[in-house]
């Protein structure tokens, strides 16, 4: 081929066959978009507790009378009237608890009576069913625990130690705990129902993040041990009023004379509170947890009977197969037959029969005597017996041996 006829590029003429698509780099997939960040909680400010408590307090008193409690009753007893207190009067819960007593043979009838009939006694109550489930709770721990109806063993120890015993109670509202001891057990505490909580909101002394969680902390560092007992019988009762008249002139004359400004915490005339919304578990090991932990004590804690729960699948297993009784038809498809069924028989015995006496036979007429039998032979005399020769102990030598010789071993 001449030179002439190369292509310019000086390179051969490409074929016919159709060039290689060219390689394309992948495209990076596209990121998804970053989430949007949760808003911020709004601190709310406040103004400080420890000028607004004592105005409570004192509006409090030109209101209501505080209730002294009856510290007479066992530590027992103590508990379960709590639980009838909690977001009830007073009277009302007194009155509910003696109805209790007197319809229940003892403790343990209380215990296994069912939740449905518990609160039919208690209707007095604002919310019978929950302090029905509290009541049966707080029995069903103390018999797990001590097997008794008693609590005084929390009295002869400290306040901690009456504490931790009844935290450790399954199911036991704060409210129940902090009343006890802020009573029986002689601790400075302020205890905290649904309306108490609701109160103090409405007066603008707690947040809404702590409306939500029902804790207000710090109370007890204001309001001293001395008034600690009167304040909370006010507060409990200016709670119930919150609860049962929220736009009556007792709230609002309270509020507007702790806190003005909080009248915006207020709902519409005819709308009730709004609901606390618990905050949500805690995420990751420490929220796993504590789930745990709360799952473990139900399940111990878990009453028996047939008023209680079934219990989850998988806590009860299914025995294996073939370890049940044997039926009859097994033993004709090949299988060893099983053990014949116990069967109790009656205790049925023979009829008794009587036999008639038979007379006595007749005497035989004496024609047919025997005649006398011979006489027998005199036994031979007996030998005489030689006389037994005297040791060489005295007489009395051999009394104490043979009183020594009858003495048991040591």
């Amino acid at each position: 081929m001449s030179a002439s006829k190369r292509p310019a590029s000086g390179r051969p003429k490409a074929s016919g066959a159709p060039k290689p698509a060219a390689k394309t780099a992948p495209k990076p997939a596209a990121r998804p978009a970053p989430a949007p960040a949760a808003p911020k909680p709004v601190v709310e400010k406040l103004p400080p507790r420890g000028q607004l408590l004592p105005k409570l307090h004192k509006a409090l008193k030109a209101h209501y009378k505080p209730v002294a409690p009856n510290l007479s009753r066992p530590l027992l007893e103590q508990v379960m009237l709590a639980c009838c207190l909690e977001n009830a009067p007073a009277d009302v819960a007194e009155k509910a608890f003696s109805r209790l007593l007197e319809s229940a043979f003892d403790l343990n009838e209380i215990r296994v009576t069912t939740v449905a009939e518990l609160a039919e006694i208690l209707h007095e109550l604002p919310d019978p069913s929950r302090a029905a489930l509290s009541l049966r709770r707080v029995l069903q721990s103390v018999f797990e625990s001590t097997y008794t109806f008693s609590l005084e063993h929390a009295r002869k120890h400290s306040l901690a130690h009456g504490l931790r015993t009844l935290e450790h109670m399954h199911g036991v509202p704060p409210f129940v705990i902090q009343y006890v001891a802020s009573t029986a057990l002689g601790g400075h505490f302020i205890p905290l129902d649904r309306g108490a909580i609701a109160a103090l909101y409405l007066c603008g002394l707690t947040t809404r993040q702590e409306y939500d969680s029902g804790k207000v902390p710090g109370l007890e560092r204001i309001i001293g041990k001395k008034a600690g007992v009167e304040f909370s019988s006010l507060l409990h009762q200016f709670g119930i009023e919150c609860l049962t008249n929220l736009h009556g002139n007792t709230v609002r004359k309270v509020v507007q004379a702790v806190n003005p400004s909080a009248k915006d915490r207020f709902p519409k005339r005819g709308e009730p509170l709004p609901e606390p919304v618990p905050p949500p578990p805690a995420s990751g090991r420490e929220g796993q947890r504590v789930a745990d932990a709360a799952r473990h004590a139900a399940e111990e804690h878990r009453p028996a009977g047939p008023q209680a729960a079934a219990r989850p699948a998988g806590k009860t297993p299914l025995p294996p197969a073939g370890s049940g009784p044997k039926r009859p038809g097994d033993a004709k498809a090949g299988g060893k037959p099983g053990p014949k069924p116990f069967v109790v028989k009656p205790n049925v015995g023979k009829p008794l029969t009587i036999k008639p006496q038979q007379a006595p036979p007749a005497a035989k007429p004496d024609a047919a005597k025997k005649p006398p039998a011979a006489a027998k032979p005199a036994a031979k005399p007996a030998k005489p017996v030689p006389p037994k020769r005297p040791t060489g102990k005295p007489a009395e030598g051999r009394k104490h041996s043979a009183q020594l010789s009858k003495r048991k071993p040591r």
